[in-house]
């Protein structure tokens, strides 16, 4: 044990003393030490947050247990033109799922409220608003719940009772230990029988409280929809499939399934004929692993998808901070041999009193190591300080990111940055030649170590400028999205979300009638949903009566609508309180897009026509088109606009209630409803939006992106000017002697300050040449998604281009200006 303490006690020693003498090396040059460990933490930060995105992304259902083998049911409702698949299924399939051979388990569950209403709790005195699931028994074993407190599934089976998550319990009663507490929902009163452990953020099914089919809560059809299926409603729905079962055979036999239920097969002439050979719904079953990244889900009024992200979008953002890690430590390796080069006399009188090539390498490499640990000490400290916001952000839940096992990890990344930054100053160190730096005739970078600092550079130089190129025209689309006429201005428009249709309600009745009587208040419009959101979206076959049809998206309205929103027919006239009863089934106005589609020439020859609407009773109604309305912004630019017909029909639960005068912003509004709300919605929680926010939220995605892509860009912009900075700072030193003899043989200044800004600016051209072109390419699939956009031609390019030319111009113009002041004398003793 003596030996082996001999052997590696001076080893140690040696370390100890190489950290120190390299930490009063950076305590010599504070500037130097602050740009290069502040420019590394600050890439460390955007990386860590970036990365722990994607791993959060990538992580979703994974503590689902053997999520390999679970899947959701998913169809395609193909009588709908559109056709969007949804993670909905006819209910009807569960039971016949659980018998078919290879299927383990089948489950359904469904919001317990429908998503456009949500479940509304009292609890204290207090109302709150619960995300919950009603659930069949085999949900909990299918997600592997267990209950921390109480007995799930007794509360599952009781009609009092629920099971709730420990931070749901927290959030609503105050405490984890929640079992036993009631609240009171809808007027029955019900008890915590269970308290679970919280899910991770990162699932696809969240919830606060789980319900149970015999819960007091669940209407008698709804229970029997969920254990039967026999009305053909749709429900979320989940199959386990045994090892190695054959996924093509159980899809087959759902399908077949589905071809034989009578209910979905029954369709009208004209959709046999639309669907011409195709089925009138496909199934499919898809990973619950790979559900988040499933964008094909669209949403109903039973459920939102939730969550979704696009890989490829993941797979870039985890590409940014890769490429913003490598361009800071890149910056960082280049601000480090610049400085050994400056530092070669040193080196060479350590040689020469016989420091070892080992001891010269140990001491860059602790250097090199101290760096990146007090680098990495900042990342982690400006990571959980920008944790908040960056979660804001991306409108996801990252408490994860900075768990101690990520900061092991981030601690052991940047120990191997420490290691790989170290290499190449280390090299340049050890080609140290003592007798030639000692005799005036060394000092000079190697032309392959020059070659190579000058190819990072423009690494540096080109990413940041295609990320500024990217960022640019997102942000740009964006924007013109969010300017992009609805068909109205959304400004004095309130959107308020009832708990109750009004046509079915006094209470809501009562409500739109004081509302139209308050003071500042111009009208109250009822609709089915608001313009810009799908919550409520369905159609119908419109036919003439000479057989030519058309399908219709329906859009129920009372008969102020157009009036509130101030929008004047095309041809004929819209709806008008004046002359139309509300919810007559007769008066219908198109769109110019359905009166073409129903075979008008011109739309206007489609007034006073008769069109037959068969209802949800399957009764043809005779409908007369009375008008032709201009087209609405009903979906995202994304989506193109599709044929429209508005009926009069009082049932729906949103209001849109419009500011007094011209100018005046919906927000104005808000304290008078808010005012209201309780006298006649004692037990429901208000829920209001400005027009212009609601048709926002189909950009939102967008939106983050752009700032997402802005904050990387500048980061990247930042570090790209240290390392031309830097770059331009060895110019000069470089090619101090030859600037010297330009001046002795009468080079004015102008010429001695293009001699360096000509060397950075062929650099930044060539960045822009390796860096515009994927750019262009990104922007161009990305404006792909789009069926109108703006219009983004080269100046996005040009503009990123000239932006990261001032920038560099910048971080070259001091060292421009010190070679043009520079005194030959001076120089040329330096040199010496």
């Amino acid at each position: 044990m003596r030996f082996s303490s001999q052997i590696h006690y001076p080893s140690l020693i040696m370390k100890l003393r190489d950290f120190r003498i390299g930490w009063r090396t950076l305590l010599q040059d504070p500037v130097y030490s602050f740009v290069v460990i502040s420019g590394l933490g600050i890439g460390l930060a955007a990386a860590l947050l970036l990365l722990g995105l994607v791993r959060h992304s990538w992580q979703y259902n994974r503590h689902v247990p053997d999520v390999d083998q679970v899947y959701v049911v998913k169809q395609r409702y193909n009588v709908d033109p559109k056709a969007p698949w949804f993670d909905q299924a006819p209910l009807l399939l569960r039971a016949k799922a659980a018998g078919m051979p290879g299927v383990a388990a089948a489950t359904g569950y469904l919001p317990s409220r429908a998503e456009t209403l949500g479940l509304t709790v009292r609890i204290a005195g207090r109302l709150h608003k619960v995300d919950g699931l009603t659930v069949l028994p085999d949900f909990a074993a299918m997600l592997g719940l267990r209950a921390v407190q109480g007995d799930l599934a007794a509360a599952l089976e009781r009609p009092d009772s629920f099971a709730i998550t420990e931070e749901a319990a927290q959030r609503l009663f105050g405490t984890a230990n929640a079992l036993g507490l009631t609240m009171l929902a809808e007027g029955k009163l019900l008890r915590v029988g269970a308290v679970l452990r919280t899910p991770p953020a990162s699932s696809t099914i969240p919830f606060e409280t789980l319900l149970g089919i015999r819960s007091a809560l669940v209407e008698p059809e709804v229970r029997d929809e969920l254990v039967t299926g026999s009305r053909g409603w749709w429900g979320k729905m989940l199959l386990r499939v045994q090892p190695g079962a054959s996924l093509p055979a159980i899809t087959e036999a759902l399908q077949r399934a589905v071809d034989s239920t009578p209910g979905l097969q029954e369709q009208p002439p004209e959709v046999r004929q639309r669907l011409a050979g195709r089925k009138v719904m496909d199934v499919a079953l898809a990973p619950l692993k790979d559900a988040y990244f499933d964008q094909d889900v669209a949403q109903n009024f039973v459920a939102a998808p939730g969550p979704r992200a696009h890989p490829a979008v993941i797979a870039g953002l985890g590409g940014v901070a890769l490429l913003i890690l490598l361009l800071a430590a890149v910056n960082y390796v280049n601000l480090a041999a610049v400085r050994v080069l400056r530092r070669q006399r040193e080196v060479a009188m350590r040689k020469v009193l016989g420091a070892g090539a080992r001891q010269i390498a140990l001491q860059l490499l602790a250097e090199s190591m101290l760096v990146a640990l007090l680098a990495t000490a900042i990342g982690l400290l400006l990571a959980w300080l920008a944790l908040p916001l960056f979660s804001e952000l991306v409108n996801r839940k990252l408490d994860s990111v900075l768990s101690p096992g990520h900061v092991a990890a981030a601690l052991l990344l940047g120990c191997l940055l420490g290691v790989a930054t170290a290499v190449y100053p280390a090299w340049i160190a050890l080609r140290v030649r003592p007798g030639q730096v000692l005799a005036g005739r060394g000092g000079t970078e190697s032309a392959g170590g020059l070659r190579m600092r000058r190819v990072l550079t423009v690494l540096q130089v080109a990413t940041a400028m295609g990320l500024a190129s990217v960022a640019v025209a997102i942000a740009w689309q964006t924007a013109f999205a969010m300017r992009a006429s609805p068909g109205f201005d959304p400004a004095p428009l309130l959107i308020v979300d009832l708990p109750e249709p009004v046509r079915m309600s006094p209470a809501a009745q009562s409500f739109v009638a004081a509302l139209k009587a308050q003071p500042g208040v111009a009208g109250v419009a009822i609709s089915e949903d608001a313009v810009g959101r799908s919550n409520v979206s369905w159609f119908r076959d419109l036919k003439r009566l000479d057989g030519r049809s058309a399908a219709t998206e329906i859009k129920s309205v009372s008969a102020n609508f157009f009036e509130q929103y101030r929008i004047p027919a095309l041809a004929g006239r819209v709806f008008d309180p004046r002359q139309d009863k509300e919810d007559d089934p007769v008066p219908l106005v198109l769109n110019a897009i359905a009166a073409r589609e129903l075979g008008f020439a011109d739309p206007a020859a489609a007034i006073g026509q008769v069109l037959l609407f068969s209802g949800f009773d399957n009764k043809v109604i005779q409908r007369r088109v009375v008008g032709i309305a201009p087209e609405l912004r009903f979906h995202s630019l994304r989506a193109a606009p599709r044929a429209v017909a508005y009926e009069l029909w009082t049932a729906g639960i949103t209001l849109s209630v419009r500011a007094a005068g011209e100018d005046t912003p919906a927000a104005v509004l808000e304290p008078t409803v808010r005012a209201l709300w309780p006298k006649y919605f004692p037990d429901a929680i208000l829920k209001t939006r400005s027009a212009a926010d609601i048709l926002a939220v189909n950009y939102a995605d967008d939106a983050r992106m752009a700032r997402l892509l802005a904050l990387a860009t500048g980061i990247a912009l930042a570090i790209a000017a240290f390392g031309t900075y830097v770059l331009s700072a060895h110019t000069v030193q470089r090619r101090a002697r030859e600037i010297v003899l330009r001046k002795l043989y009468g080079a004015g200044r102008s010429a001695i300050g293009v001699l360096v800004v000509k060397e950075i600016g062929a650099l930044a051209l060539l960045a822009a040449l390796i860096g515009l072109p994927p750019a262009a390419l990104a922007i161009q699939r990305y404006l792909a998604g789009y069926v109108e956009h703006a219009p983004i031609g080269g100046w996005t390019l040009l503009l990123a281009l000239a932006a990261t030319l001032a920038i560099a111009a910048g971080a070259v113009a001091r060292h421009a200006w010190l070679a043009m002041r520079m005194k030959p004398a001076d120089a040329l003793r330096s040199q010496a």
